[in-house]
């Protein structure tokens, strides 16, 4: 298996493309398990609560601003947004799920009903992912909804690694109310 995830990371990376998800299975129990537990988590469920009550009359254009904002920040010496966002609850909560992963994880962000960023455990190079599978794919699909992304080299980490993308649902309404998407490093599972 070593073998086989070197001769891929190889091929990955020498052409930096991405490739059909070979470890599908695993990713999928790891989405059942590990990562459900946390999108399902207290921390979770309030944040996006929250969140949504607060971004509910966003239009596009609002959306659409806010993520010209956080990109922008991204390149900039002072990211008042992106600070904002890394010291709230949720975000802390994230790292120190993600560190607890001992290097499974790699980054971990939360997405509300319209797929803005609630919380991450580092910073995303956007804030809105509603215009992604990851989102489309879990937010939109409804409770249960699991969305494994290609493998792909990880240009910040460097590890070979897959997005995983799960619903999040209010336990108290069983309605879907946003996402969390994991990125995992292949090697570690």
């Amino acid at each position: 298996m070593k073998l086989l995830m070197s001769t891929v990371a190889m091929v990955v990376v020498a052409t930096g493309l991405s490739y059909a998800n070979g470890f599908q299975m695993e990713l999928e129990e790891l989405a059942a398990g590990d990562i459900s537990g946390i999108a399902s988590s207290a921390e979770v469920i309030a944040a996006v609560k929250a969140q949504n009550e607060a971004t509910a009359a966003f239009d596009q254009a609002k959306v659409d601003e806010l993520d010209q904002t956080w990109r922008a920040e991204t390149k900039a010496p002072d990211k008042p947004m992106i600070d904002a966002m890394m010291k709230n609850d949720l975000s802390r909560y994230l790292a120190g799920e993600q560190k607890k992963s001992v290097g499974l994880f790699t980054e971990i962000f939360v997405m509300d009903a319209k797929g803005l960023n609630v919380g991450q455990s580092a910073v995303t190079s956007d804030y809105w992912q509603g215009d992604e599978a990851k989102w489309q794919e879990t937010y939109l699909k409804g409770a249960g909804a699991v969305h494994v992304g290609e493998l792909e080299q990880d240009d910040s980490t460097q590890q070979l690694q897959s997005q995983v993308s799960v619903s999040v649902v209010d336990p108290d309404s069983g309605e879907t109310i946003g996402a969390v998407t994991f990125g995992v490093n292949v090697g570690r599972l």
